[in-house]
């Protein structure tokens, strides 16, 4: 499996094409594999009672494979999500960040399909499990 894109590129790609909510979402890693990505959760990423919102971590799990994505293929900003199942397995943990693993399970001309786990930062349980697909647009030219 080959890169197109490394973790200094996807990072400017975000801040160039997605300045709305790059500082919020730190590239810790990309390998063929899997990237991981993680949100540096505020106080706009809460819910009442002090945890993560469910809508936090959906963005979170929908940008981590995205990003996957944009490494395997190149800056292609008009790829879009089709769909996303996400299951709430336990609450984050109180202060922490939140990490994303995504890992492509399926990459083709028109489709690509993922799963993405999340972790509070420090637990090794996963905090929720995301299963998304993604339209790819066709390559003009």
């Amino acid at each position: 499996m080959t890169m197109k894109m490394d973790q200094a590129a996807l990072s400017a790609f975000m801040r160039r094409d997605f300045p709305q909510v790059a500082d919020d979402f730190i590239i810790e890693s990309v390998t063929p594999e899997e990237l991981t990505v993680r949100l540096v959760v505020s106080e706009k990423h809460l819910r009442p009672g002090g945890t993560v919102s469910g809508p936090t971590m959906f963005g979170l799990a929908d940008v981590a494979l995205y990003l996957a994505i944009q490494a395997r293929i190149g800056p292609v900003a008009l790829a879009v999500t089709t769909n996303c199942s996400i299951d709430f397995l336990r609450k984050p943990a109180a202060g922490r960040d939140l990490v994303a693993v995504a890992r492509l399970l399926k990459l083709g001309r028109v489709l690509a399909v993922g799963d993405v786990m999340l972790y509070s930062i420090g637990e090794p349980a996963p905090v929720a499990r995301s299963g998304l697909t993604y339209s790819i647009p066709p390559v003009q030219g």
